[in-house]
């Protein structure tokens, strides 16, 4: 497709511009290496018992990028000697897995995923989960739907759990790209054509049309249990040791912040939130997250900084001793 190409073309422009992972976030991780490489030296004396990891990369990277994924894989390694971490590969090459970031159907990309960890020796006995952004909502839909291999831990940092309602600002030379997004998906984004190849429509979540999203949503209306329940979904996400969701407390790029935490906007406005404790999903226990809570299973970490924005030292206080 012509509109495919087009955007393809122009794809790390918004990585840069629009999710400042790699330009900002890594200005943090890495722009200060050797000083924070002392500051995160390896931790001896770890046991071998220490599970897999499995990390999910978010929108326009990839699974290598050695600025982005490729750097936070290795600080991992280097934090929890002898742990296995498998960064996935969306496609066969590098390119092919940013791009079906953007273009390949989402239910797609799980299955896909789903048969690769089930077929990997190293995670028969379990294995622990982190997802970047939207990869984090993606990881939730293996646990779900996938039990085999167990999932002990998932990590959601940044991930939108109730999706999106709008797009974030894209100054500079793609801000013509983000107007295409966006025009998309507010004219369009239930349509079968935009839900099938923009993977963005598919967590667009719009309060003012909520019966045309439980209808037309092909992924997150089925995920977050919005037309039906699906006991399996409910049990299998409730097999999880725990979840731990991040929110970027100055976030500009997801919209609604509260997303993060798996709160949303209210039905029939898109103004006011609600917590996740406020909301239907919750009070009805449709995915089984009340019960989760009482059992001491959710955990939601803040965190100061814009969309992905984060310290080595931060990681490793808040998020690696989910890990060992």
């Amino acid at each position: 497709m012509i509109w495919k190409s087009v955007v393809i073309s122009q794809v790390l422009n918004i990585v840069c511009s629009q999710r400042g992972f790699k330009m900002t976030t890594l200005s943090l991780l890495l722009g200060a290496g050797p000083l924070l490489l002392l500051v995160l030296s390896p931790v001896h004396g770890s046991d071998n018992a220490t599970l897999p990891l499995v990390l999910w990369h978010g929108m326009g990277d990839s699974c290598c990028n050695p600025l982005s994924m490729g750097s936070i894989k290795k600080m991992i390694e280097e934090t929890i000697p002898g742990i296995d971490v498998l960064s996935l590969m969306i496609g066969k090459t590098v390119s092919q897995d940013t791009e079906n970031g953007f273009f390949m159907d989402v239910n797609e990309q799980v299955s896909m995923v789903c048969s690769q960890l089930a077929q990997d020796p190293k995670l028969k006995d379990g294995y622990n989960a982190m997802g970047f952004s939207q990869g984090g909502q993606f990881l939730r839909a293996v646990a779900q739907r996938c039990p085999s291999p167990p999932m002990k831990t998932l990590i959601s940092v940044g991930g939108q759990q109730q999706g999106v309602y709008g797009l974030p600002k894209c100054p500079g030379a793609s801000s013509h790209i983000c107007d295409w997004f966006r025009k998309k998906l507010n004219s369009g984004a239930y349509t079968d054509i935009v839900q099938k190849h923009l993977v963005q429509a598919q967590y667009w979540h719009d309060p003012l049309n909520d019966e045309l999203y439980k209808k037309h949503s092909l992924f997150l209306a089925d995920i977050n249990q919005e037309r039906v329940v699906n006991e399996t979904y409910k049990k299998n996400l409730q097999l999880l040791d725990k979840f731990v969701m991040v929110k970027f407390l100055q976030d500009s790029i997801v919209d609604p912040v509260d997303t993060e935490w798996f709160g949303f906007l209210k039905t029939g406005q898109a103004k006011e939130t609600e917590t996740l404790q406020e909301s239907v999903l919750y009070k009805e226990d449709r995915l089984g997250l009340a019960a989760m809570e009482a059992a001491g299973k959710l955990d939601f970490l803040g965190t100061e900084g814009d969309h992905l924005q984060f310290t080595r030292q931060w990681f490793k206080a808040k998020l690696v001793p989910y890990l060992r």
